[in-house]
């Protein structure tokens, strides 16, 4: 791959391997696509579109309190590299003035009653919390289970990721039957006339409908034989975005995601019908996520959610 050129090859792929890549023809394709913005914009300007630079010269381009939901995935304070371009870790205040840069100018944009999700690694995610509390109502941390990647042998294995929900005020939408859970139940419950309580039958195992909670050990993270898998190394899964986005949007509201990556916000934002836009730095993973924009409008499954349902992993679904 040429980093000068922007351009890239797939490598081949084994037969079962159905990660996504750009050929150098649809490079050319989907870099028409990209948005590149040097005034001010309005809403429709940016509406299902990728805007391929750094956040911190598109937000004083943006329209002021346009956005229901905001979903943030920064860099991590780790030191890794995205194709080349390295996140050198530091200290605590120096993450925190490099955070606060970006985040409270981006907070012009958000409606009274908007949303906010941002995602944090276990060591900072104090420094995260204490930001969106100068600012915002922080409402929950979520905390979900990344199962991927070696075990430490001098430590606990580090297998999860906390997600900071918070409101922009008291007046906030969220709906939590969007987001249930189907779980298999062990030990059914039966009323007076045997019939089951609160509870279902289907393919000879009980499943029970349960509120979601602050704890997520349902989501698989994107691996090589999964359709929705690219090759950037942090990408969040499609389900776990699809939880988010039906609990605290609406049909036609508005989703920004300033760290956009390979696009799963976007392409979640899509097929389930909401309007959308992300930023990212990067143009290889602009591409993808236009790729799988594109993707999207023929496929508009999530894996683990079927029928307005949410499933355990591993659950055949």
């Amino acid at each position: 791959m040429s980093l000068a050129s922007g351009k890239f090859a797939p490598m081949a792929k084994a037969p079962r391997n159905r990660t996504i890549a750009v050929d150098p023809e649809e490079t050319n394709r989907y870099n028409r696509n990209l948005l590149h913005i040097t005034s001010p914009v309005t809403k429709k300007d940016i509406s299902g579109r990728t805007i391929c630079q750094d956040i911190s010269s598109v937000i004083p381009l943006l329209p002021a309190r346009f956005v229901d939901l905001l979903i943030i995935d920064p860099p991590y304070n780790l030191t890794k590299s995205f194709r080349g371009n390295v996140f050198q870790e530091r200290d605590k205040a120096a993450y925190k003035v490099w955070f606060e840069s970006w985040f409270i100018p981006l907070l012009s944009i958000l409606k009274p009653n908007a949303s906010v999700y941002v995602c944090a690694e276990w060591r900072f995610s104090s420094i995260v919390e204490q930001i969106l509390s100068e600012h915002l109502t922080i409402r929950n941390r979520i905390t979900w289970e990344r199962e991927k990647g070696r075990g430490a042998n001098a430590n606990w294995k580090n297998c999860s990721e906390d997600i900071w929900f918070a409101t922009a005020s008291n007046d906030y939408y969220f709906d939590v039957n969007a987001a249930k859970l189907k779980r298999r139940v062990l030990a059914p419950y039966r009323d007076s006339a045997r019939k089951p309580k609160d509870w279902h039958q289907a393919n000879g195992a009980s499943y029970r409908l349960t509120h979601p909670s602050n704890l997520w050990t349902d989501i698989t993270v994107p691996f090589w034989s999964m359709p929705e898998n690219t090759d950037h190394p942090t990408q969040k899964p499609e389900k776990l975005l699809a939880k988010i986005i039906l609990a605290s949007s609406r049909k036609g509201d508005f989703v920004f995601d300033p760290f956009a990556g390979s696009g799963t916000t976007q392409v979640v934002a899509k097929k389930l019908g909401r309007a959308f836009c992300g930023v990212e730095i990067d143009n290889q993973y602009c591409l993808l996520a236009e790729k799988r924009l594109l993707l999207a409008e023929v496929d508009k499954t999530i894996q683990g959610f079927e029928d307005g349902v949410f499933y355990e992993r591993n659950s055949g679904k």
